[in-house]
């Protein structure tokens, strides 16, 4: 498969980022500040993000890189998509609910395309990864690897959705829409960041949906999707991670999802 050499590779980039994020998870004296958006970045964030950056810079010195932390760099058909803790707010005060994202994204005859995604939670002890035709797997390596299929839930009354939290909806004037999805659904549940796509692509969530996301947040988590059989796009529909808010699912229930949280 021409996206192998890459999946593996990303899978060693996972590996350097957990050994550094781990290194420092619950560390007392973890230095943490506060971005111009508001959002807190540790030390970690940042140490991450420059490890992976810098074995990309050897491994592939000539595709291109984005990150949340230190911004777009190079140009070119192939450009990694990282994000060094996805829930860093978890990840400072000690809940174990975060993850490094990275992504391959390649750009094709219809514009750009997710091609690897990985999504590594060492403090959860799990990891979930995909490349384009190839399917996804959760496990503790490529050799030791389960494949993932999403579920077979046709209705939204016997359907569990995943968020991250109420406010976003406020903050978007969608809170009623979204209060009505909730009421719709057999279950909800806020896990939160990463966490309910990878549970999606694994067939123990059925759908969730965020109103505003950056690509580094949804890069990996829809390749990973989208090879276990479901859906990713955003709450307009768009295929893939590029539309700035998402919705997952099985791919059974899309339409359905999209008509609660993709109204004007």
């Amino acid at each position: 498969m021409p996206f192998n050499d890459d999946l593996r590779l990303a899978h060693i980039l996972a590996d350097a980022a957990d050994a550094a994020t781990m290194e420092r998870f619950k560390a007392l004296d973890l230095k943490v500040e506060t971005k111009p958006d508001m959002t807190p970045v540790s030390e970690a964030d940042k140490q991450a993000e420059e490890l992976i950056r810098s074995q990309l810079q050897r491994a592939r010195p000539r595709d291109a890189v984005l990150g949340e932390e230190y911004g777009s760099q190079g140009t070119g058909p192939r450009r990694w998509i990282i994000d060094p803790i996805d829930g860093t707010k978890n990840y400072v005060r000690g809940v174990p609910v975060w993850a490094t994202l990275i992504s391959l994204v390649v750009r094709g005859e219809h514009g750009d395309e997710g091609v690897v995604g990985v999504v590594s939670a060492p403090a959860l002890g799990r990891r979930w990864w995909a490349a384009q035709g190839t399917g996804a797997y959760t496990g503790r390596s490529l050799a030791a690897a389960t494949r993932l299929r999403v579920s077979q839930v046709e209705r939204l009354e016997d359907a569990s959705f995943g968020y991250s939290s109420l406010s976003g909806w406020e903050e978007h004037g969608q809170l009623p829409d979204f209060l009505d999805l909730t009421r719709a659904c057999w279950r909800t549940r806020g896990y939160g960041d990463f966490w309910p796509y990878m549970m999606v692509a694994e067939g123990s969530v059925d759908i969730c949906a965020e109103p505003q996301l950056s690509l580094w947040d949804m890069a990996a988590p829809s390749v990973v999707v989208q090879e276990a059989g479901g859906v990713f796009t955003s709450l307009d529909g768009r295929p893939g991670p590029f539309g700035g808010n998402a919705a997952a699912s099985n791919g059974l229930l899309h339409e359905d999802l999209l008509g609660y949280l993709g109204r004007d």
